[in-house]
C-alpha cells in the first residue's frame, strides 16, 4: 500500500500502458505467471474505465534465436520452445478478457523487456501530449521494471497500479515495490486501482 502520509497529484494527460498480459504468461502457458489470474479482474477494471487511453504491449519472441542480438541468442537457445518456430501463435496473443477492448485500445509489439523497445512508443506518447504513464501488467521485476526505468529516463511521470501487477517471484515483486517507494519519489507514484479511479478523472 501507498504510504498514508504521501500525496498523489491528480492524473491527467495520461495513457495506461498494460504490459504483456498474454496467453504465454497465463495459466497453462509456457511462462505461466501464477499471479495473473488474481490480478486480471483488477486490470480489466482499469482498462474498462479508459479503453481509448490504453495501450497493450506484447512481448514477441523471435522466429529463431539468431534473429536477436547478443545475449538474447543464448537466452532463446535455452528457451527454444518460446521461439515462434515452436510456439503456437495464439500464445503471444492478449488474454481474451483484455483482447475484447481492442479497439479502441491499441496494441504494440516489442522485441525486448522494455515497452520502449518498440521504436515508436516514445514519439507516440509525446505526439499525444502524454505526461503520465499508468502501468499495469507482467512481470513486476522484468518487463514492468524495464519499462518503468525507460519511462523515467524519458521524463514521464509514472503511476504504478500496485494491485494490477503480477510476477513469478514474491521476493522480486516486494523488492521492487520497496525500491519505487524509497528511490524514485517524485518520479514514480504507487496507487491501488481504487485510488486510481479517484485520481484519474479524464
Amino acid at each position: 500500500m501507498r504510504d498514508a502520509t504521501s500525496e498523489v497529484a491528480g492524473i491527467s494527460g495520461a495513457v495506461h500502458l498494460c504490459i504483456d498480459m498474454q496467453n504465454i504468461f497465463a495459466p497453462g502457458g509456457l511462462w505461466a505467471t501464477p499471479w495473473m489470474e488474481r490480478v486480471l479482474p483488477t486490470i480489466v477494471s482499469v482498462v474498462s474505465r479508459h479503453p481509448e487511453r490504453t495501450i497493450f504491449t506484447r512481448f514477441i519472441t523471435p522466429q529463431d534465436p539468431e534473429d536477436r542480438p547478443g545475449q538474447w541468442q543464448s537466452y532463446f537457445r535455452r528457451w527454444h520452445r518460446a521461439t515462434r518456430r515452436h510456439l503456437p501463435s495464439s500464445a503471444l496473443e492478449l488474454v481474451p478478457a483484455l483482447s475484447r477492448f481492442v479497439p479502441p485500445a491499441a496494441v504494440i509489439d516489442k522485441p525486448a523487456y522494455s515497452s520502449f523497445s518498440y521504436p515508436g512508443l516514445a514519439s507516440l506518447l509525446v505526439d499525444k501530449n502524454v505526461g503520465t504513464v499508468v502501468i499495469s501488467g507482467a512481470e513486476t521485476d522484468v518487463c514492468v521494471l524495464s519499462t518503468v526505468l525507460s519511462a523515467v529516463d524519458l521524463g514521464f511521470r509514472i503511476v504504478i497500479v500496485e494491485d494490477a501487477l503480477c510476477s513469478s517471484s514474491d521476493v522480486g515483486h516486494d523488492a521492487l515495490m520497496t525500491m519505487y517507494r524509497t528511490r524514485f519519489h517524485g518520479q514514480v507514484d504507487l496507487v491501488t486501482a481504487e485510488e486510481l479511479a479517484t485520481f484519474w478523472q479524464e
